[in-house]
């Protein structure tokens, strides 16, 4: 049974969900930044600065910043330009991409040669041997990671899941001659100052689900979408929506008959599955934060 969490909202404060391998994690990353030219941090196009590790930040101060807003085909596209340009005037290199795409790779391998051109130039001007630029890719568990470095290297050379903790260990993959990619394992930071941050980061799936409890959480999603994405879950499981975000799943468990013994609505199970399609993108482009909302990245 998943854990019992408060009957009334999801609180991210109340479950352990840092474990051990995320601290090491981040030790290693401050002795590989050394060696490093230009860090590439995934976040979820979904909520760019929720998933925005503050941690990584913190450790690529002087480094030259990609930011790859991933999962854009999941996300409003009005929001993501939005989120786009929000970062491009802080100094980042930003681009909204698809892992899966195949024209990822030139779209990252092109922008990382941009945030490095300087480098590049004074090696050359110096008449060094102009050595492979070296990228830390990072990020938070399930941001997609993995499957953007396969994709780049046009390989699986990463291991992928759509959940959290797959990427366990670092390891170097050489894309080309100008690139070479250090990869990481996915890490959070120990405490969510905002409880928005940790409900978010936990709707796109990046916390541990054996340590969730689902129902409550797609409740509060459900009461989100109702409200700031009103169509979307009638159009995806035609359904009348409603305020009570419990009517609301059970009226969604009986028109897919999804009941236990004695024609008991199983929400659930429901709720697994509502879960699952929002992970995937499958009931709409929904963003869940805009520039300017509790963010303070500036």
């Amino acid at each position: 049974m998943p854990k019992e969490l408060s009957e009334k909202s999801f609180n991210s404060n109340s479950i352990n969900w840092y474990p051990g391998h995320m601290n090491k994690a981040l030790k290693a990353m401050r002795e590989d930044l050394k060696l490093i030219d230009v860090v590439i941090e995934l976040v979820d196009a979904r909520i760019p600065y929720s998933s925005k590790n503050p941690e990584i930040e913190a450790l690529a101060k002087g480094k030259k910043r990609v930011l790859l807003l991933n999962k854009a085909d999941y996300a409003d596209p009005e929001k993501t330009r939005a989120w786009a340009k929000h970062y491009e005037d802080l100094g980042f290199f930003v681009a909204g991409i698809n892992s899966k795409d195949a024209k990822t790779a030139n779209i990252v391998t092109n922008l990382v040669l941009e945030a490095c051109k300087e480098k590049i130039e004074k090696d050359r001007a110096r008449g060094m041997n102009v050595r492979p630029v070296r990228a830390l890719v990072a990020g938070i568990p399930n941001v997609g990671k993995s499957t953007f470095i396969n994709t780049l290297a046009k390989k699986n050379v990463a291991k992928t899941g759509n959940k959290p903790g797959v990427t366990t260990g670092k390891q170097w993959i050489r894309l080309n001659t100008k690139i070479e990619l250090l990869d990481t394992p996915g890490v959070l930071w120990p405490k969510f100052e905002d409880e928005e941050v940790g409900k978010r980061i936990a709707w796109i799936g990046s916390i541990n689900e054996n340590i969730l409890n689902t129902y409550e959480l797609v409740l509060s999603l459900c009461r989100y979408l109702v409200t700031e994405y009103p169509g979307f879950i009638k159009a995806k499981y035609g359904v009348e929506e409603c305020e009570d975000a419990g009517e609301l799943i059970e009226a969604i468990a009986i028109k897919r008959n999804c009941m236990q013994k004695g024609n008991i609505p199983d929400i659930e199970r429901v709720a697994a599955f509502i879960f699952d399609d929002f992970k995937n993108g499958r009931i709409g482009k929904i963003s869940l934060e805009v520039p300017g909302d509790r963010c303070k990245d500036d």
